[in-house]
This record gives C-alpha cells, sequence and structure tokens, in this order.
C-alpha cells in the first residue's frame, strides 16, 4: 500500500544534536581529530584589544577557511552559505544549529589585517605540520622539490609593457600595487623591467606554457617529504625560473632550523641542477643532489667533448686524450667558469686537431666552479637511489593535481604576492590535513571517500 506523508502539527520541542548527524566515515572528522587550535588565541592576543566589542573567534574563522578549501569552495560569500546549510560544516566549525555563521566581510578584514601581519596561516600550517612529525608521516631522509604556475586574478588584457609603466604616488594605490613598489623599494638591486605589467596586479609575472596564450601568474613552491608526500614547507614566488630555484634554499634552511630537519638528498628536476644550486647542496648543506645537472656542454657535431677530457685534481688541470695539459688562469668569468686552454703548439701538430677543435687553433673548455658538485650529481645519477628518487619526484606532482583538479585552485582570488602567499599556505595546510585523515583514520567505505572528494 502506498504511504502517504501526514502534514501534522509540528511538535513545540526537538531534540537534536549535530554530533549524531555527521556520519563517523566524514572527511571532516579525520580532519577535526588532527587539527588544534588551542594556542591561536595566545598567538593573535597582541593584536586585539582588552576592551570594547568582542570578536569573531580567530579559531572560528580559521576553521571556516580550512572547510572551504579542503572542498574547493573558492568564494568566501558562498562559503558562509555552505557552512550556514551543511551540518557537517557546522559541527566541524564548533556552530550550533542557532548559532549566527560570520559575515563574509570579516574574513577579508582579519585575512589583511591581524593574520597577515602576525604570520597566522604560516603560525597554522606549521601546527599540522608539527602533528604529521609527531604522528611519524614525516621521515626526513628524502625531500622533493617543485613548483606549479598559478594563475594570477589579473586580466591578461589590461597590462602595459614592462619599461612603460609608471605609478603615480601621489594618488591612492590598492593594496597589490602599494605592495609591489614597497618590495622594489626594498630590494637591494634594481630588476630588469618585466616585459609586461599587470595595473591590478603588478607582482604577478607575465608567463606561457609551450603552445598556449600568455597569462599572469604566480609559482606554488611545495618541498615535500617523500614518505607520505607530506608538504613541509611552501613558498610564493612570481612565476619566474629564477626565483623559484631560490625558493628552495629558503625553505630547506627554513625547515632546518625551525623543525631540526635537512634532509639526506634533495630530489628535483633539471631546474634545479645549475651549477650555483649543486654547489649550494653539496658544498653548503651536506645534501645529495638527486636532480639532473643542467649541462650544455656536450658537443653535437661529432668533435670531442669534455667527458673525453680527463681532469686531474691535483694538478688543477685537464688532459687531453694525447695527455697534453689544459690550464687555466685562475680568474673566473662573469658567470663563474674558468677556461683552460690548450698550448698552441701541442694542438698544431696534433693528429686529433680535426676532431677536437677544427675552427680555433688551440682548445678551450669551461669548467664551471662548482663543477665538483656537479660531479658529485653525475655520479649520483648511476645508481638504483637516483632511479628511486625518480619515482618519488611523482609524488610533488601529484600533489599540483590534487591542488587545481580536487581543491580547485587553479586561479587566485587573492592579489599581490602576499595574497597568494596565503592562499598557497592554505592549501598546502588543508592538504596536510586531508592526508593525515587518508593515513590514520580507518579505512573508509568508498561511497564515504567519494563523499570526501
Amino acid at each position: 500500500m502506498m504511504g502517504r506523508q501526514e502534514a501534522g502539527q509540528a511538535p513545540l520541542f526537538y531534540a537534536f544534536n549535530l554530533e549524531d548527524h555527521v556520519p563517523a566515515n566524514h572527511l571532516l572528522r579525520g580532519i577535526d581529530q588532527f587539527l588544534d587550535l588551542g594556542e591561536l588565541h595566545q598567538h593573535l592576543a597582541p593584536h586585539y584589544s582588552h576592551t570594547g566589542r568582542p570578536s569573531v573567534d580567530p579559531a572560528l574563522l580559521i576553521r571556516m577557511l580550512i572547510v572551504g578549501y579542503c572542498f574547493g569552495v573558492r568564494s568566501e560569500r558562498r562559503l558562509c552559505e555552505e557552512v550556514h546549510l551543511n551540518l557537517a560544516y557546522r559541527w566541524f566549525c564548533r556552530l550550533g544549529l542557532e548559532d549566527a555563521v560570520p559575515d563574509h566581510s570579516t574574513f577579508s578584514k582579519n585575512r589583511h589585517g591581524r593574520f597577515r601581519d602576525n604570520d597566522t596561516l604560516r603560525f597554522v600550517f606549521e601546527k599540522v605540520l608539527e602533528r604529521c612529525l609527531a604522528e611519524g608521516l614525516v621521515g626526513g631522509e628524502g625531500f622533493a622539490i617543485d613548483a606549479s604556475v598559478i594563475k594570477a586574478d589579473a586580466n591578461r588584457q589590461k597590462g602595459v609593457p614592462g619599461a612603460d609603466v609608471a605609478w603615480d604616488r601621489e594618488s591612492p594605490l590598492t593594496r597589490p600595487v602599494r605592495e609591489y613598489l614597497e618590495a622594489l623599494d626594498d630590494a637591494e638591486a634594481p630588476r630588469t623591467p618585466p616585459k609586461n605589467v599587470s595595473l591590478t596586479d603588478p607582482a604577478a609575472q607575465w608567463t606561457a606554457a609551450p603552445g598556449g596564450p600568455a597569462f599572469y601568474a604566480y609559482s606554488t613552491n611545495y618541498l615535500i617529504d617523500v614518505k607520505a608526500g607530506v608538504i613541509v614547507d611552501v613558498e610564493a614566488t612570481p612565476a619566474y625560473r629564477t626565483d623559484e630555484v631560490e625558493a628552495t634554499r629558503t625553505m630547506v634552511d627554513r625547515v632546518e632550523q625551525r623543525f631540526n630537519l635537512k634532509p639526506t638528498r634533495l630530489i628535483g628536476d633539471t631546474a634545479y641542477g645549475t651549477s650555483e644550486m649543486l654547489g649550494w647542496m653539496v658544498d653548503e648543506k651536506d645534501i645529495e643532489p638527486h636532480v639532473p645537472v643542467w649541462d650544455k656542454a656536450q658537443r653535437k657535431d661529432g668533435t670531442l667533448g669534455r667527458s673525453d677530457f680527463t681532469w686531474d685534481a691535483d694538478a688543477a688541470e685537464y688532459r687531453c686524450p694525447r695527455g697534453k695539459p689544459l690550464r687555466s688562469s685562475g680568474k673566473p668569468t662573469a658567470d663563474n667558469t674558468l677556461i683552460y686552454r690548450s698550448n698552441f703548439h701541442d694542438c698544431a701538430g696534433c693528429e686529433l686537431k680535426s676532431k677536437c677543435c677544427p675552427n680555433t687553433t688551440h682548445r678551450k673548455i669551461a669548467r664551471q666552479v662548482n663543477e665538483a658538485a656537479r660531479d658529485v650529481a653525475r655520479q649520483l645519477a648511476k645508481t638504483k637511489r637516483y632511479e628511486q628518487s625518480r619515482r618519488h619526484r611523482k609524488k610533488v606532482e601529484m600533489l599540483f593535481a590534487h591542488l587545481k583538479r580536487i581543491l580547485k585552485l587553479d586561479r587566485l582570488r587573492l592579489r599581490g604576492l602576499k595574497g597568494a602567499r596565503d592562499e598557497f599556505l592554505l592549501a598546502a595546510t588543508a592538504q596536510n590535513l586531508r592526508r593525515m585523515a587518508a593515513w590514520l583514520m580507518p579505512k573508509r567505505p568508498e561511497g564515504a571517500m567519494a563523499m570526501a572528494h
């Protein structure tokens, strides 16, 4: 028999408990178990007055932001609506059924004010990382480094050539423009004007993927531990290769200083195989460079390459296949290389001259100042540990795919380098929390896994 719902008089009282309506295998239960904001109030106390009307609890704002970044809710206005309607979100944010959800404008005031002034989002990120360490998800033996380009909130049509841009500092300027000009004023050395500058977000870099149109973007740089793919540090830079590589030093030093973690090996692609970076890894940090060497010395015309010459470390000279020396003056060039030259008379009567230096009177070899570190990387590339590192490097690429496809962070909402830093820190925090929930919580049914994503 067909049943019908009876519309009787509604009861006057309800017995309702949010705890009973959040599934035991919900992703937020796992995240809540590993998120500890107990020290947040003490961290932010200097930025609040001791008198006046109580503010919105900063822990509530952080929890709401984590919900947004965990589930790809990018709009703060929509986030407030979702928290208002979703029982699981209310439970995670410690809100009862009758508690009011903060207005979306509250996020802007706190993000650009107290949170940014006190580096609160990095504080939260590092607290989550501490929990990852405590749970044994960070091995500390191998780190992988990589960068991914994220589009900036800047119209590619609203830009001017870098050499033509002029800012009127007397008129009111937007926050991203003020931050950009302050960074220029604080820079130790002048930088070459970029090809294109956005008038709305001048710190964004004009870049292009191979075969695609150019756009304004920032790079998120991840330093991950390869044991479980936990992000141990994150840094925002303009989408510029030099800045991305330099961010590696910042992150490795910061993790060592704050958590006493220094990897045995550092894994990266060819972009991190420059002479300066390899010298820093090997000579300064004593880290094995599991990266391909950036090397353009090999010849493609069939003539003898540098590998055909033998390096004599004791005599600090090269030896050609006929045993003749190539010596240097010892004075490096502007690009930090030493030029080793053979003797003109040795080359004049050599039967290998047509294969060695057919177009010059004698042979020259350029050797990087950090060539010894480059040789270390070349030797490591022949080992089985290096082959394993190549597979481990995919873990950071998978995190970037998750960042863009699941967390929906393929375009920034905040402008300026500080805005990009805030977004990347929150996204990395969300990814670490999700990783802990996935690894440490009891296995969930397939339906619950689908709901979590």
